[in-house]
């Protein structure tokens, strides 16, 4: 049977973001201990898990002339050696030559006529260590979907040391260019009467995105307000490279400054950003603006769209107070704006300008994504995903550290990754090869900024008199 499946609008804008310079693709560096498995035993890991991630077997096909959104087909000539690939660093090992290697892939756009993700098997780390390095394209996933590759590679169960066999798969036939153009043209005449009768059907996704869309309307006037983010150094035309850093923080004292100072977890880690920044603009000899803008992605993913492929995430804006030399204040400030956003409802505005994207032209939405990226809305992305609280391995290898990857868009030179892990909380740090070359400086200006809000918390939580 011909099958293929329409991207959404969203999906779509993550495609058309893309130049020849920002690229599009999320990922990640994990640490395991013990020595690495074998690259075929890998291969056939993966070869065993894709029944249950379907989309890393699809591949994108493109409706001529643009008439269309792209859509999804299977990949009849899917070889896993390309996606799966294998290296080892040079002795000694160790970090620095890790970061080097990690900067170099997620500098690479993906091949659009494949499945869009790879893995890297990273030997020579040292210490009995090995890594993987992952990418996949924003328009497969959100990063916290139940369907990516991540997810069904890694596992609760140490014994598992073995791979699986893989489950039969028949590639079902891609539609021809002649339909595709045909389908395309259908789509864009039909798609609003669709969603109208399926909104008659309750729990129905088209009802769900009715409902979202015309909630979002008042709070996507507010949003068309924000204007352009203030300027600051660290948004320039973003050239071909990169750099990439990763820090590992204690969950535990995170949670601790949280107790002793007020906020939520997710506000003491925007604070600890803020005061990094702060130091990497200091050190650049730049007075720091009152305030920068990040975007942070929100998850939508609720118990109705656990099943559904492709992104359900939508995003607010944050002004980080980078203009406030005292930490606690900081931390008060970000605590109020992240309240004073939920109480606004500028994610659901953000969520309906998503949804508008559904019912535009391809075209059209090209251009709207293409603009966006280069109005300068925010100054930069930091996202924060909440990981797994107990340890996951790979083929019984247990994992040890995980830094996420977000990309950057033309004009951001900074991406802020963060995710918690078994107690840690992983940064990664993406930054342009060119603008960023002191990224390590905001790499050590983290920790030093969780340590002055600990030292903080500890007075405030002294007995008074002590």
């Amino acid at each position: 049977m011909i099958w293929s499946e329409r991207l959404s609008g969203l999906d779509s804008m993550f495609l058309y973001i893309e130049d020849r310079t920002a690229h599009m693709h999320v990922g990640a560096v994990a640490i395991f201990e013990g020595k690495a498995p074998a690259y075929r035993d890998l291969v056939a890991h993966i070869a065993s898990k894709l029944d249950r991630a379907p989309r890393y077997r699809q591949r994108l096909a493109f409706v001529p002339l643009n008439l269309g959104r792209p859509v999804w087909i299977d990949d009849a000539s899917l070889d896993l050696e390309f996606h799966v690939r294998h290296t080892a660093l040079p002795p000694p090992g160790g970090e620095e030559p890790l970061k080097r290697l990690a900067a170099r892939v997620f500098a690479q756009r993906l091949d659009r006529d494949r499945p869009l993700w790879e893995v890297w098997l990273v030997e020579g780390l040292g210490d009995d260590r090995f890594a993987l390095l992952s990418k996949t394209h924003h328009c497969m996933l959100d990063g916290v979907s139940g369907a990516d590759l991540a997810t069904v590679l890694l596992g609760v169960d140490p014994s598992e040391v073995s791979p699986g066999k893989p489950a039969p798969w028949t590639p079902r036939p891609a539609p021809s260019t002649a339909a595709l153009v045909a389908e395309a043209v259908a789509d864009q005449a039909t798609h609003p009467v669709q969603v109208l009768r399926g909104a008659m059907q309750p729990s129905s996704p088209a009802r769900r995105m009715l409902l979202e869309l015309g909630a979002g309307l008042k709070p996507l006037v507010g949003l068309s307000r924000l204007g352009r983010a203030p300027a600051s150094s660290l948004n320039r035309a973003i050239g071909p490279h990169r750099r990439w850093e990763m820090v590992s923080l204690d969950l535990e004292a995170v949670k601790a400054i949280r107790v002793a100072l007020g906020g939520t977890v997710n506000d003491v880690l925007l604070a600890v950003v803020a005061g990094a920044l702060r130091r990497l603009l200091v050190e650049r000899g730049e007075r720091p603006p009152a305030e920068i803008r990040a975007l942070i992605p929100v998850s939508i993913r609720g118990a109705a769209s656990a099943r559904e492929l492709g992104n359900r995430v939508t995003a607010v804006f944050c002004e980080l107070p980078v203009g406030e030399a005292d930490a606690a204040e900081r931390l008060r400030k970000v605590s109020l704006g992240m309240n004073a956003l939920k109480e606004s409802g500028q994610a659901v505005g953000a969520l309906a300008w998503t949804h508008l994207g559904s019912f535009a032209p391809p075209a059209l939405l090209a251009q709207v994504a293409r603009f966006q990226s280069t109005f300068r809305y925010m100054n930069l992305v930091v996202t924060n995903i909440p990981g797994p609280k107990d340890p996951i391995y790979l083929l019984g290898r247990k994992m040890l550290e995980w830094y996420p990857l977000v990309p950057l868009a033309q004009g951001q030179t900074l991406g802020v990754a963060i995710q918690s892990y078994n107690g840690r909380i992983g940064i990664g740090l993406l930054g342009d090869g060119e603008a960023l070359r002191d990224l390590p400086v905001l790499a050590a200006a983290i920790p030093a900024a969780l340590a002055e809000l600990t030292d903080l918390a500890r007075r405030a939580a002294a007995p008074k008199g002590a």
